[in-house]
């Protein structure tokens, strides 16, 4: 039930358990929306292929007095997805939320057209991109039923709708996505499951400040309507509404937040 008191009407997860799957960058989406989820009450587990940077957020919101548990996550592997939701449990009773945020960036220079894209880096994209993202829907959404409903975030963008000239697997893998997440609330709706994607736009986390120039910054901030780049901490402040009882009735939908870039 929404809330009426101020707790509801602020967005509380006081309560909550959330997975935040591919959160082990510490200026990055993942990082932020675990931050953010725990400052509002959750008890959050970070989960990510990089333990060490999950464990240091980790300590980040124990040390600002909340509760988390660090996990190793390869999403491309069931077993280890499977662990990390039985894990997720074990540790703090149930999941009511889990944001699916993880991506293979490493071979993102290798990504380039239908034609020329090798075929190892499309199968990769895709292998943590959606495969893993459905391995994660499917091993959340049992628990997710088992407390009565709750929310699932994909981190999508904005390029599944608009796409580029290159990055082809991380465009298929994106809008691919998309699918996922509409067939997920489609399905499980009835049975309070809300399904939901973020997409943003270009956001200054520590994967685009290496990959792009200041002049990429400077062409892509003169097509945005809003006056800067975004930040990890917008992103974290749609997946946190998303989390909370104040979303209740947003189910299915693709949430672009990107300044202004692209307009739906």
């Amino acid at each position: 039930m929404i809330g009426t008191g101020e707790e509801g009407r602020m967005g509380s997860l006081s309560g909550k358990v959330a997975i935040v799957a591919g959160a082990g960058a510490k200026v990055g989406i993942g990082a932020a929306v675990a931050r953010l989820l725990a400052q509002r009450g959750a008890s959050v587990v970070v989960a990510d292929l990089n333990f060490d940077g999950a464990s240091a957020i980790c300590s980040e919101i124990e040390a600002a007095g909340g509760r988390a548990l660090a996990l190793r996550l390869d999403i491309a592997d069931e077993a280890s997805v499977a662990a990390m939701v039985r894990d997720s449990v074990s540790a703090f009773g149930g999941i009511d939320f889990i944001h699916v945020n993880a991506a293979d960036t490493s071979i993102r220079r290798q990504d380039t057209d239908a034609v020329s894209v090798p075929l190892e880096v499309f199968d990769q994209t895709i292998a943590v991109g959606l495969r893993g993202h459905l391995l994660c829907s499917r091993y959340a959404i049992p628990e997710l039923l088992k407390r009565g409903g709750g929310g699932i975030c994909y981190t999508s963008s904005d390029a599944s709708m608009t796409s580029m000239p290159h990055y082809v697997s991380y465009v298929v893998s994106k809008a691919g996505l998309n699918g996922l997440m509409r067939h997920v609330a489609t399905r499980w709706g009835k049975e309070n499951i809300r399904a939901n994607a973020v997409a943003p736009g270009l956001v200054l986390t520590d994967t685009v400040e290496r990959d792009h120039t200041e002049k990429s910054k400077a062409d892509l901030l003169a097509i945005t309507r809003s006056p800067r780049l975004g930040m990890p901490e917008d992103i974290a402040a749609m997946v946190a509404y998303l989390a909370s009882d104040d979303a209740q009735w947003v189910n299915g939908q693709v949430l672009s937040v990107n300044g202004g870039q692209y307009m739906h």
